[in-house]
C-alpha cells in the first residue's frame, strides 16, 4: 500500500519524519542511499518541489547528505562540531567515523574552577564531575577535551566517573537516570596556541595552532546539564548546519 500524507503536518514534515524514523530504526544505516527526490515525489504522490524540501529538511537536520554521481545517502557522522555529533550519537548511537575513536582518560569529582563553576551555575569550589578524553584519528591524538557536570549528579549517575565510555553518550543517560533532556546548546570556537599540556596531549609542539571551543547544553528548564572544553589540531573542521527565517 502506498504511503499517504495526513493533513495535521505539512506533506514535507510528514515525509522527512518517516525517513528519519527508518534511520533511527536503523532500517537505514549509514551509507545507505535515501528515496531520491523522484521516488519520494511518485510514492508519497507529491510536488518534486516538496519532495526536494524533504531532502534539504533531512540535511539540515544532519542526517544525510547529497554525493555527486552517486546520490543521497545516510550521513549522521559527517561533520564534527557539536551539534553534528549529537545529531550522530542521538540518531546512530555513535559520533564518530571510521577512523576515528576516543579515550576517557580521567573521571572524578573536583572543586569547580571559577569558569566552570559560573558555566555550570555552582558556586566556585563545589563538587563538580570532571571527565577528560583524548579522540584519536588512525590512532594519532587530534582532539583533547573535557566535560563538566555538577557534582550531585554522581548519585544519580555514576557512571559519570568511570573511565569507560558511555553506550549512547552522556546526555541520554543522564536523560534516563536523572530525567533532564537536552533541547538545545550553544558553542564559542577560538583559535589559539597551544599550552604545555594540550601540546603534550595532542603530540604537538607548545605554542602551535589549536582551534578551542566551549559548548554549552541545556535541558527542558534553561539549566546547564553539561559544560565542555576542547582543544583541536588543524585540518580538523567543524562542519555547522542552520535554517534562516523566511
Amino acid at each position: 500500500m502506498a504511503p499517504e500524507v495526513r493533513r495535521e503536518l505539512p506533506p514535507f514534515r510528514q515525509v522527512a519524519e518517516d525517513i528519519k524514523a527508518r534511520i533511527v530504526s536503523g532500517e537505514l544505516g549509514e551509507g545507505d542511499p535515501v528515496p531520491s527526490v523522484r521516488k519520494i515525489s511518485q510514492e508519497w504522490r507529491i510536488s518534486n518541489a516538496t519532495a526536494t524540501k524533504v531532502i534539504a529538511t533531512l540535511q539540515s537536520e544532519g542526517l544525510v547528505r547529497t554525493i555527486p554521481g552517486i546520490g543521497t545517502v545516510v550521513s549522521t557522522l559527517a561533520g564534527s562540531g557539536p551539534r553534528d555529533r549529537f545529531i550522530a550519537m542521538r540518531v546512530a548511537g555513535k559520533i564518530y567515523p571510521q577512523n576515528e575513536y576516543a579515550r576517557i582518560v580521567a573521571a572524578t569529582v573536583v572543586p569547580a574552577p571559577a569558569r566552570v563553576a559560573s558555566a555550570l551555575g555552582l558556586s566556585e569550589g563545589s563538587d563538580a564531575i570532571r571527565r577528560e578524553r583524548v579522540t584519536y584519528r588512525d590512532d594519532v591524538p587530534v582532539e583533547t577535551s573535557v566535560s563538566w557536570f555538577d557534582g550531585g549528579l554522581a548519585a544519580t549517575a555514576p557512571k559519570l566517573l568511570e573511565s569507560e565510555r558511555i553506550q549512547g553518550g552522556t546526555p541520554a543517560y543522564i536523560e534516563s537516570m536523572a530525567g533532564r533532556t537536552v533541547v538545545s546548546g550553544k558553542e564559542l570556537v577560538d583559535a589559539r596556541a597551544a599550552t604545555s599540556g594540550e601540546a603534550a596531549a595532542l603530540g604537538v609542539d607548545g605554542g602551535s595552532p589549536v582551534r578551542a571551543g566551549e559548548n554549552w547544553l541545556f535541558d527542558q528548564s534553561g539549566e546547564v546539564i553539561e559544560y565542555g572544553e576542547y582543544v583541536s589540531v588543524p585540518g580538523r573542521p567543524a562542519a555547522y548546519e542552520y535554517d534562516l527565517p523566511a
